[in-house]
């Protein structure tokens, strides 16, 4: 059935993986009657991790949209994946939520998943929430977490639920404004004594809370009056809004302890998408401004997320003004197409319910759109507006990608092409210089699943290697060299003659060439063929075969034949002398430097630094940038760069991250030269 805006909730689960995001969405589900059973991720049968990839590695890899369907609302829960590989997965989901709920376990408490969704959250400016996992769990520590939450992320975090103990084991839960208990099995208890103190102690955080919302509730706290329901129920749903109330919920997934106060409380207190953050528009100039939800507006939609399957294309879409239908001319606004939109459903997990018409605010999904790329906006011809397009964090881990099967290199571009339109966060492209296709990604998982995804979806296996770095050499000495070509083989012969001066310059990369003959002695039609035959060389290095930078060639002398002289001679005769004079102009190799900018917590800065040493980095300086974090500003060699991703989030359990930017080239120091040129020689052997 169709659902009106005021009646949809669209929320996200955040967390790190293994905290229970896909267990609780499947709770939902299950409790609500949206599946006759509830599925488990060691079973590979939950209706959120559907892809072949997800059962076979046992987590979520990409966002899913899982409907709840309860008391004439309908909850879209977006269950996005934990790692922080698919980071791109989240950013495409913040896009069209209006709330997140961040997952952790009541024994492992915060973690860096819970800080990434924090942030996530602060940054886009949305609601949030937090829901503590397995309460069944040896050890498991509600409160414990509760404390770290507030000591962590503030005041505004107060419980809306909490669980009565037996012993070590959770009974039943609380939930703070309706002050009742209830079992797993969703049936009413008692209330211990011991809650009644948590329900007055949570209750005054609370209150608090809700007083900054307004003024006129902050003079009736400090009045020392109560707050009624409505008032409580009206300052939740505010300071919500205002970030300034924080819910936490908790409960135990697998026996259903908890999941329907959450359920319930979503629908009472999570914004709907009329109370939600606006879409953003951007015009041509790129000024941007924000849109409203509006249901009696044009219709329109938003491409969010792309899936390609082995029946084809699905756009997942949120409508954010007017409805959809199927039968309407839609013209997608970036290429001024009309699409014919007849196939159009509504997402959960991998089975799509058929539907002709979506409502505003609601999230569908339309097959067969072989157009349509995510980001795209959909709308009526001359009634449309352009959403800003979604922008994902600078790949940075950069591998080269060869197909196992020579012949295949089609298959692969080909293949890229389409899981490229299902997942924007990961570039591909040939290095012009190297010849190799490189791709980048946010790290070793994520560009793990992508050749996993080549082999299974489109039959190409790959390998992965270091990609190749895109030495320079240069001189450092000036010499000057004799070079002659003369070659007599009947009839006409060959004849040039050329001195040459090479020397270092600093002004471009460029070679720079120079004539500085007199009398004629190289005539002058045949001066740039002196050029061209430099310039035909300078591409291949003496030391190892790199390009030949920051060059300057003079010709200053030489002799030519009246009949034997030709363009072709002269040409050669350049190349003699640039090979034979080169190798004695104390030729060196340069290498690309980066500047580095690592942001990282303070607690970190230690290994950071030691570690960039390590790479032969030079720490240029260090900023605090508020919230405990510092940014270290670096200039580091790109060839000592190729695992950082993955030693970074090492050291960092995956709090730092980093960008980078070519800055120049600098001489490769003579101890790692020798290294280089070894490797270059074996390379030009092995083709």
């Amino acid at each position: 059935m169709s659902y009106t805006a005021k009646d949809i909730r669209n929320i996200c689960l955040l967390g790190h993986g293994g905290d229970g995001k896909t267990a609780l969405a499947e709770s939902m589900l299950f409790l609500t009657k949206g599946t006759d059973r509830l599925g488990k991720n060691v079973d590979g049968n939950t209706v959120s991790d559907f892809d072949a990839e997800e059962i076979k590695r046992g987590y979520s890899i990409s966002t899913s949209i899982i409907p709840v369907e309860y008391k004439k609302c309908k909850i879209n829960v977006l269950d996005n994946p934990g790692y922080f590989d698919f980071a791109g997965e989240i950013v495409q989901s913040l896009r069209v939520v209006d709330a997140g709920i961040i997952c952790l376990s009541a024994k492992g408490g915060i973690g860096v998943g819970t800080e990434k969704g924090w942030t996530y959250l602060k940054k886009a400016e949305l609601p949030a929430m937090f829901y503590v996992s397995k309460l069944d769990e040896e050890h498991a520590n509600y409160f414990a977490v509760v404390d770290a939450l507030r000591s962590q992320f503030g005041t505004a975090v107060i419980p809306f639920t909490f669980p009565i103990l037996e012993g070590e084991k959770a009974v039943g839960v609380v939930d703070l404004l309706t002050q009742s208990a209830y079992k797993a099995d969703g049936s009413k208890m008692d209330l211990p004594a011991s809650a009644q103190e948590k329900i007055e102690e949570y209750r005054e955080m609370l209150n608090e809370a809700v007083a900054e919302t307004s003024e006129e509730l902050m003079e009736k706290y400090f009045g020392g009056e109560e707050f009624t329901l409505e008032e409580l129920q009206a300052g939740v749903k505010e300071g919500l809004r205002q970030r300034v109330v924080c819910p936490v919920f908790c409960g135990c997934a697998m026996t259903g302890l908890g999941t329907m106060i959450l359920i319930e409380n979503l629908i009472s207190y999570a914004p709907n998408p009329l109370e939600g953050k606006p879409m953003v528009a951007v015009n041509a100039d790129g000024e941007e401004t924000e849109v409203k939800l509006d249901p009696d507006g044009s219709p329109m939609a938003f491409v969010f997320k792309t899936i390609n399957d082995q029946f084809g294309k699905n756009s997942y879409f949120k409508v954010f003004s007017g409805k959809i239908t199927d039968t309407m001319p839609a013209v997608n606004v970036r290429t001024g197409d009309s699409e014919k939109l007849g196939n159009m459903f509504f997402p959960k997990g991998k089975n799509n319910t058929k539907t002709s018409v979506v409502e505003c605010g609601d999230i569908g999904v339309f097959t067969k759109l072989n157009s349509v790329k995510t980001g795209d906006t959909l709308g009526l011809a001359g009634k449309t507006v352009t959403i800003a397009p979604i922008v994902y964090d600078e790949p940075y881990y950069t591998q080269a990608i060869y197909a196992k099967v020579k012949g295949q290199e089609d298959k692969v571009a080909a293949g890229l092409v389409k899981l490229n339109e299902e997942d924007a966060s990961f570039t591909y492209g040939t290095n012009t210089e190297t010849k190799e296709l490189l791709i980048s990604g946010v790290g070793d998982i994520h560009l793990g699943v992508i050749t996993s995804k080549l082999k299974n979806k489109f039959k190409v296996e790959v390998d992965l290697k270091p990609a190749k770095i895109a030495y320079r050499e240069t001189i450092k000495k000036k010499v000057e060299v004799h070079g002659r070509h003369k070659k007599q083989s009947g009839g006409h012969g060959q004849f040039g003659d050329v001195y040459i001066r090479f020397e270092p310059q600093s002004e471009t990369e460029d070679m720079i060439f120079v004539d500085e003959t007199v009398g004629g002695c190289v005539p002058k039609n045949f001066i740039p063929s002196v050029e061209k035959g430099l310039r035909n060389c300078i591409g291949k290095g003496v030391l190892a075969g790199y390009p030949v930078v920051f060059l300057k060639a003079t010709l200053y002398f030489g002799s030519y034949h009246p009949v034997d002289s030709s363009d072709m001679a002269f040409q050669t005769a350049a190349g003699i002398a640039y090979k034979e004079g080169l190798p004695t102009a104390a030729p060196t190799l340069l290498e690309p430097i980066y500047s580095l900018k690592v942001t990282v917590p303070d607690s970190n800065m230690g290994d950071i630094i030691g570690d960039l040493n390590k790479r032969r980095g030079r720490v240029m300086g260090m900023n605090p940038v508020g919230d405990g974090l510092q940014v270290v500003e670096a200039e580091v060699p790109l060839g000592e760069m190729s695992s950082y991703a993955i030693d970074l989030r090492s050291m960092t359990q995956g709090r730092g991250s980093y960008t980078m930017q070519f800055e120049r080239y600098e001489e490769v120091p003579q101890i790692n030269q020798a290294k280089i040129i070894e490797e270059a020689k074996k390379a030009e052997e092995a083709e």
